[in-house]
């Protein structure tokens, strides 16, 4: 276990019904390719889309779970989607989902999947611990694809570093400070769900979500 690197919840987020489980992941292969992922990627993409409609997007009980948490503490509209919804949706639109890199490919298939929010964060880029807390406005956030910083309100819940930087902003987005390059090997991973979901599916999405892992990128898992 990696005793330099701790990630805490505050009691006030999990009161709201956020449920959460965290791991590492280290020495990860990101950049050889595996035309077995591909080809098992664009097999479940296709039976996956093959469910979906957007009657049963808007229906079903996960997803629902996360719009109660966005009502809970002010964020509703589609800005503030979940992001298993999105990715949903556009394997809905779209019949693909955008190829990224192995390892974001990885946790977005396990996460279509499960319809839990998957997150992975480069661990070298985080500074110090993470804390899944409720905002005070001060936090400095950087959306992935952003051409710059966001202000944030109070009041949201978010993963922080100990810079007082947010990594994920509810389940909604990522930041650029700690994407995943091709070039990442150390990873803190994220599966989040909430009210509507038992602990045993969450420790059922994490196992698969490291077997995954381990099968097409390597690594070792660090419980945390």
């Amino acid at each position: 276990m990696d005793k330099s690197f701790r990630f805490d919840v505050e009691p006030v987020v999990t009161d709201l019904g956020v449920k959460v489980k965290c791991f590492l992941m280290k020495g990860l292969d990101n950049i050889s390719p595996s035309p077995d992922f591909e080809a098992f990627r664009l097999a479940e993409l296709a039976r996956l889309k093959g469910d979906l409609s957007e009657d049963n997007i808007q229906k079903n009980d996960i997803l629902a779970g996360f719009r109660t948490l966005h009502e809970k503490v002010g964020k509703t509209g589609k800005r503030w989607t979940s992001s298993p919804e999105n990715l949903g949706k556009m394997l809905l639109a779209t019949s693909t989902l955008p190829d990224i890199n192995k390892i974001v490919n990885i946790y977005n298939l396990v996460s279509l999947q499960t319809n839990l929010a998957l997150g992975a964060h480069d661990l070298e880029k985080i500074t110090g611990n993470v804390t899944l807390r409720l905002t005070n406005g001060t936090e400095k956030v950087w959306p992935i694809g952003a051409k710059e910083a966001e202000k944030i309100s109070a009041g949201e819940y978010a993963y922080c570093d100990d810079a007082n930087e947010v990594i994920c902003r509810l389940e909604v987005r990522q930041v650029e400070k700690t994407k995943v390059l091709p070039q990442t090997k150390d990873i803190f991973f994220i599966v989040q769900g909430n009210p509507n979901i038992s602990d045993g599916y969450i420790d059922e999405t994490t196992g698969s979500l490291i077997q995954l892992l381990q099968k097409y990128a390597g690594g070792v898992h660090e419980e945390l």
